[in-house]
C-alpha cells in the first residue's frame, strides 16, 4: 500500500526530528543508571497520553531526585519497545499491554509506574465515511489508521472489531503515525477512520474533517468499550534492570508520582503552560481543551488499578494468537513496590 508507506515514513521522519529537538539531559551508557543517567523512550512525546514524561522534566522533578533523564521519542509504542529490548534505553513511557505481549515472547518487562487507568484513545471516523461506519460492526472492508502495526492502537482496534463480530482479516490496519500524518491520511481518504489520541483528536474535530466514534479518554469510556479499566500509559522497564538499579528506579518513581499529584491539583491551563509551546500545533486554546479531555485517564498515585491487568489480558487474548492459549503471569508484568514508597 503506497499510502501506508508514505505516511509511515513521514511519521518516522517527524519523530526523528522531534527526538533531536526534545532530547534532554546527558548521554548514558547502554547499561544506564550510572550517576543517575537514564534514557527513556516515549511513544510520542507530544501526545497528551504521555504528557507526564515531559511534564516531569519541565517541573524539575527528575533533577530534584538527582537524575539526568534523557527523553527520546518514537511515533509508536511498539517502536519504543523495540528500543528497550535492544538495550538502547533503560525505560519506556508507553502502554502497559506491551509487557504481556513481551512476556509470552520470553522477555520479562514490568510497569514500575502506572500513569493511566484508561487508554486515552479515541476511534474517529472521517466525515466522508460517517454514514457507513457507525460502530465497530462496520469496520469490515475499511482501512483504519493506527500509529504502527503491533502498537497499542492496533491492539485496541482489533479488539473492538473482534468484540463486534468482525474478523481481524476483514479490515486493513494502516500505519499512519499521529498528528499531521494521521490527519492527512484522513483528509485524503487513505483511511476511513482510525485510533488516535489528543491533541490529534481535538484538531480533527476542530477542523471538521471527522468525528468521535468511540471515546476511551475516561475510566467510564474504558469500561463501556472494553468492559473495565484498561491501564495504559506507564513507565515500564526490563525486570532485571529494575532489580539491579532499585535506587535509580525509586528516584524515577518519586519524580513521576510527584507529577501525577501535581496534575491532579492543577488545571489544564496550568499544565499547558508548563509544556513546550510547539506541542500546541492546533493553537493554545485547542491544546488546553485536548488536555482537559484526557486528564481523567491519569492515576493520582502511579498505582496499578486492581482489576486492570485482567482486563488487558482478556482484551489481548480476544484477538492475539500469541496470547490466546498462553499462560501469562500478570504479577510479573507490574510492580507497586516503588510507587507505594513514593506515595
Amino acid at each position: 500500500m503506497p499510502s501506508c508507506a508514505k505516511f509511515s515514513a513521514a511519521a518516522v521522519a517527524a519523530a526523528l526530528a522531534l527526538t533531536t529537538l526534545t532530547a534532554c539531559g546527558s548521554d548514558s551508557s547502554a547499561s544506564g543508571g550510572e550517576n543517575g543517567n537514564v534514557k527513556i523512550m516515549v511513544g510520542g512525546l507530544d501526545k497528551v497520553i504521555y504528557m507526564p514524561a515531559m511534564l516531569t522534566q519541565r517541573l524539575g522533578y527528575f533533577k530534584a531526585e538527582g537524575l539526568k533523564v534523557q527523553l527520546l521519542t518514537e511515533p509508536a509504542g511498539v517502536q519504543a519497545t523495540t528500543s528497550l529490548v535492544a538495550g538502547d534505553v533503560q525505560g519506556v513511557v508507553g502502554f502497559y499491554d506491551h509487557t504481556l505481549d513481551l512476556q509470552v515472547k520470553g522477555k520479562q518487562v514490568e510497569s514500575v509506574v502506572q500513569l493511566a487507568q484508561a487508554p486515552g484513545e479515541v476511534e474517529v471516523v472521517s466525515n466522508k465515511a460517517a454514514g457507513e461506519m457507525a460502530s465497530p460492526k462496520d469496520f469490515k472492508g475499511k482501512k483504519l489508521g493506527v500509529t504502527g502495526l503491533g502498537s497499542s492502537t492496533d491492539f485496541l482496534t482489533k479488539y473492538l472489531a473482534v468484540d463486534s463480530g468482525v474478523k481481524t482479516s476483514e479490515f486493513t490496519p494502516v500505519a499512519v503515525g499521529a498528528g499531521q500524518t494521521f490527519i492527512s491520511a484522513l483528509k485524503q481518504g487513505s483511511i476511513q477512520g482510525g485510533m488516535t489520541t489528543d491533541p490529534t483528536v481535538a484538531q480533527i474535530v476542530d477542523q471538521k474533517i471527522g468525528k468521535v466514534l468511540i471515546d476511551m479518554r475516561t475510566p467510564e469510556g474504558s469500561k463501556q468499550a472494553l468492559g473495565g479499566l484498561y491501564p495504559s500509559s506507564s513507565l515500564y522497564m526490563n525486570a532485571d534492570w529494575v532489580n539491579g538499579h532499585k535506587d535509580t528506579v525509586q528516584k524515577l518513581a518519586n519524580a513521576f508520582v510527584k507529577t501525577l499529584k501535581w496534575m491532579s491539583t492543577h488545571s489544564a491551563e496550568d499544565i499547558a503552560a508548563k509544556m513546550p509551546s510547539d506541542y500546541a500545533q492546533g493553537g493554545a486554546k485547542l491544546y488546553v481543551e485536548a488536555i482537559k479531555s484526557t486528564l481523567p485517564m491519569f492515576t493520582k498515585d502511579g498505582v496499578m488499578p486492581a482489576d486492570g491487568p485482567a482486563t488487558v489480558e482478556r482484551v489481548l487474548k480476544a484477538f492475539n494468537p500469541n496470547l490466546k492459549n498462553a499462560t501469562v503471569d500478570l504479577k510479573k508484568t507490574y510492580t507497586t513496590e516503588f510507587v507505594k514508597k513514593a506515595g
